[in-house]
């Protein structure tokens, strides 16, 4: 095991601003998210429990996007509106299809 402290430094995209028309984008991404943890939970094994069971490989969130808790669909969104800003910092534009 490592004796170091382990300190994150992502990316500072405080300065960037998501535009309005992207947030369809992001809640999309955020499904998609959740949809590839899924399926990647299944394919280890993983069923629905109502409670998180690491031993039975349980968890609640084996649920359609729809049937997340807020708390967890907040996670997924997060996760998607701070990849389009590192997307954007990174110097990439962003163009919805014709």
């Amino acid at each position: 095991m490592n004796d170091k402290t382990y300190t994150p430094h992502p990316i500072d995209t405080s300065a960037i601003h998501l535009s309005d028309e992207l947030e369809p984008l992001t809640e999309q991404m955020a499904k998609n998210v959740h949809e590839i943890w899924a399926q990647t939970r299944i394919a280890q094994g993983w069923t629905y429990g109502p409670e998180r069971d690491d031993a039975q490989k349980k968890h609640p969130c084996l649920v359609p996007y729809e049937q997340l808790p807020e708390e967890e669909k907040v996670y997924d969104r997060n996760t998607s509106i701070e990849t389009l800003k590192f997307i954007l910092e990174a110097g990439f534009v962003i163009t919805p299809k014709p």
